[in-house]
């Protein structure tokens, strides 16, 4: 069977791009109307737990508060961590503390009277390889 070299017939056979159907809707999205009221609580929030985590960050820098933190830590001693964490003076937020033989991990959490859910300051800290 023989296939001309050239288009002789000047126009293409097939379409190069297909008809594409498409149904008519509207182009703009309807959005609610911007309401920043609980953004504007949450950031109020995570400004007080930030205070916070610097009053942690101050105590962690204490060398002797550190080694016994460390110590109590490499033990496995939950609760001697957690009671050195609730014994720093003017630090009021609740504090969950994990830990791992290269990491501490400190979530500090809103107030217990502001009984909301907006935030979470979580500070990871290497101490080991």
């Amino acid at each position: 069977m023989y296939y001309p070299r050239y288009n002789y017939y000047g126009h293409q056979r097939f379409q190069k791009h297909p008809i594409v159907y498409s149904y008519p809707f509207s182009s703009l999205r309807q959005y609610p109307p911007v309401d920043i009221t609980i953004f504007s609580q949450s950031v109020k929030t995570f400004r007080v737990i930030m205070k916070q985590g610097e009053l942690l960050l101050d105590k962690l820098g204490d060398t002797a508060f550190s080694h016994k933190l460390m110590d109590a830590a490499q033990r496995g001693n939950q609760a001697e961590v957690d009671r050195l964490i609730k014994g720093i003076g003017g630090l009021n937020v609740p504090v969950q503390v994990r830990y791992t033989p290269s990491a501490i991990i400190f979530n500090l959490q809103p107030p217990a009277e502001e009984s909301t859910d907006c935030c979470t300051l979580t500070v990871t800290l290497k101490w080991g390889q």
